[in-house]
């Protein structure tokens, strides 16, 4: 009985173990088969492993086989999310930092097609798809146009070096002409798609990127590429119907979508962080593109003349030496070569067009020859001139010390700091760099170069942005040798340090006691040039700070410091607070003083900026005068001028009238001119006689 109730048992308890054991299966699959996407979260993905894993847990109990596929689905799961995290970059979050100094970053508002969904049947996918085609414009200064730039180039390459080849070697052309037809057509297709990107490729007008086709179109389709364009993608093929297929010369149209090639070589140019090196590459480029280009040509000259007809052309190929095709080729360029090079013996020409042609390759040859002088020349010069303006210096150094006598031990610590400089990159003037950039991105650039050392610096983390504008563009690098002293206790304080690496040392009077260590982000020397009210030590140092090693520290002055808080009272509040705090801890601070020393130094700077003010204001008056005087003495000048040529003009006109009266007198006539109408006759007829006119008519 027993038995036979364990038996009816078991079949259904089997039948429910089949049925898991399909489930199980049919989850695994669902779940090695899910696309994953970004926003998957680990979590829940473990989280449904776990239960998969428990309700297999369950059926082990029953049949072992369900425990293993868990566990291998387990297995694979976890390695898929690993992989995916691994290729899948992560978003990097914004750095407070940077996010509090740049501000919210400007993001474009979501289009309404964006927020259209498809139905079921997907009907409205190709209306979205419309919509996001009609909003496409590319603009110039995207990572995707330079992608697209590089498509077309490799295009452009491919027709000025291969089509000229095939149109000049024949059995280049005919011993594969199935693969040039693919790759002609698909260089076509490329052809087609850069004229429908150029029709989308906006530019800035204000500033601002105009999408608006219709301008887009206008604007392309006046210019000389346009008209280039069309030109190259002309179906001039369809004349291998009447010429045959192996005439690629039909082809040549497609050589005039140079320009782009061109913009791609600019526009690499610019992004690439070895400009120079890029340059070299582009020039021999250029020069291996001519070298192939007068190949092909001397090629084509010897078999229309006849190979082997005379010892200049090309040797009859019916020769075993010269009857493969690369051994053609690598002749013909090595003949170009030699020729554009002028520095091999060739066969002298015998023909007169072979005359004219070898004396057009020598003319470019000598061309060519002046260009990869003068341009090698120049890159090499600009390679190297930041290590030519360096080792100036060290030599003008050196030249001074050696005059002045300077002994050798400092003499050898001055070499050892210059070579510190140049080795650890630190020679460049970073204000010589940037000056041509505004103050806002200099001082992000600033900010992103020095970030990890301005984070630590208490001062920066609590101040507003503007003033951290302003600190950053004050600041100014410098470098301390092994041993230096960057203050000693009771100096003048003039400036405040802000350490960006190496280790200083707060150290006694007799430099061998050190009492503390300040390492990369600590800042000091603030509380000399705070001037706190109420210190002991006034505007002095309080400590000894020396160097244990190379040290490269940012140095702020205090009238860059003076001038920056200024219009920031919080900071200047939270800078008294600290230096207060600090001389309460050393007791070098009078708490029976008021506090308040900034302010005071405040109407001192005041004072001097006004002074300052009045001075420049002063110069630019004076000068001012100086130029009014200057102008008033011209134009007296000119007045002057201008009067005395009036004079000699009326003296002469006056000379001639007297001159036509007494000759009209003498001839006893009326002057004929009195009836023309001459003013100035007329004036002289109608005066009453005086015995001064009676006497001398010509006064």
């Amino acid at each position: 009985m027993t038995g036979q109730t364990a038996e009816r048992d078991r079949s259904p308890h089997n039948l429910s173990v089949k049925t898991t054991l399909e489930e199980e299966i049919e989850r695994a699959e669902s779940i090695l088969s899910r696309v994953p996407s970004a926003c998957d979260d680990t979590s829940s993905e473990l989280q449904r492993v776990a239960a998969l894993d428990s309700r297999g847990g369950n059926s082990r109990n029953s049949f072992q086989r369900i425990g293993a596929i868990s566990r291998l689905v387990s297995l694979v799961v976890r390695l898929r999310d690993w992989a995916h995290r691994s290729l899948v970059e992560e978003e990097e979050r914004p750095d407070s930092f940077l996010e509090r100094f740049r501000g919210p970053e400007l993001r474009t508002a979501p289009s309404r097609s964006s927020n259209a969904q498809p139905d079921a049947n997907g009907n409205d996918t190709k209306g979205i798809f419309r919509k996001k085609w009609e909003l496409f414009v590319v603009s110039p200064s995207d990572d995707l146009y330079y992608r697209w730039l590089f498509v077309i180039a490799t295009a452009v390459l491919y027709n000025w070096f291969l089509v000229v080849a095939r149109a000049c070697f024949d059995r280049l052309q005919v011993g594969s002409y199935v693969c040039w037809l693919v790759l002609d057509y698909l260089c076509d297709t490329v052809y087609v798609m850069d004229t429908c990107v150029r029709l989308r490729t906006g530019f800035l007008d204000q500033g601002l990127l105009v999408k608006d086709h219709a301008k887009l179109r206008d604007c392309y389709v006046r210019t000389l590429q346009f008209k280039l364009d069309l030109i190259s993608i002309l179906p001039t093929d369809l004349g291998y119907i009447s010429l045959g297929i192996h005439t690629p010369q039909l082809r040549f149209n497609r050589l005039l979508r140079f320009p782009r090639m061109f913009e791609f070589f600019d526009r690499t140019e610019t992004r690439t962080n070895y400009p120079n090196i890029f340059r070299i590459c582009n020039l021999v480029l250029y020069i291996l593109i001519i070298i192939h280009w007068n190949a092909c040509i001397y090629y084509a000259i010897s078999k229309s003349l006849g190979l082997g007809s005379d010892s200049w052309v090309f040797p009859n190929i019916t020769k075993p030496e010269f009857s493969s095709l690369t051994r053609s080729y690598v002749y013909c360029l090595y003949w170009s070569t030699l020729t554009l090079t002028t520095i091999g013996e060739m066969p002298a020409p015998v023909r007169d067009e072979e005359y004219l042609f070898v004396v057009f390759d020598f003319l470019v040859g000598v061309l060519i020859f002046a260009t990869i002088v003068g341009n090698v020349g120049s890159m090499i010069a600009n390679m190297n001139a930041t290590r030519a303006e360096f080792q100036a210096r060290i030599d003008a150094i050196k030249h001074y010390m050696h005059f002045r006598k300077v002994s050798k031990n400092l003499e050898t610590r001055v070499i050892k700091w210059f070579d510190y400089l140049w080795t650890n990159k630190k020679s460049v003037d970073e204000q010589e760099v940037l000056k041509n950039l505004p103050n806002k991105l200099r001082a992000e650039i600033a900010i992103n170069v020095h970030l990890e050392t301005l984070k630590k610096v208490r001062i920066f983390q609590d101040c507003e942005a503007g003033l951290l504008v302003e600190l950053v563009l004050k600041l100014r690098p410098q470098v301390f040798s092994p041993g230096d002293y960057i203050c000693r206790k009771g100096d003048i304080g003039k400036e405040m340090y802000i350490i960006k690496e190496g280790k200083l040392a707060v150290v006694a009077d007799d430099g061998s006691t050190q009492y503390a260590l300040l390492t990369a982000g600590s800042c000091f020397g603030e509380i000399s040039i705070l001037n706190i009210k109420g210190s002991k030590m006034g505007n002095r140092r309080t400590a000894n700070i020396r160097s244990l090693g190379y040290s490269d520290l940012f140095c702020l002055s205090k009238d860059d410091l003076m001038e920056a808080v200024t219009e920031y009272p919080d900071a200047k509040t939270v800078l008294e607070d600290r230096g207060r705090e600090i001389l309460m801890m050393e007791g070098l601070l009078d708490e029976n003083e008021e506090s308040g020393g900034l302010q005071k130094e405040d109407t001192e700077e005041k004072v001097e900026r006004l002074e300052s003010s009045l001075d420049t204001l002063q110069s630019r008056f004076s000068r001012l005068l100086n130029e009014y005087t200057h102008t008033q003495l011209q134009l007296k000048q000119r007045i002057t001028l201008l009067e005395r040529q009036m004079s000699q003009t009326d003296c002469g006109d006056d000379a001639r009238d007297d001159g036509d009266a007494d000759a009209t007198a003498g001839a006893g006539q009326r002057p004929a001119d009195s009836a023309s109408g001459s003013p100035y006759r007329t004036v002289q007829l109608d005066l009453p006689k005086s015995p001064t006119l009676s006497h001398s008519p010509a006064r």
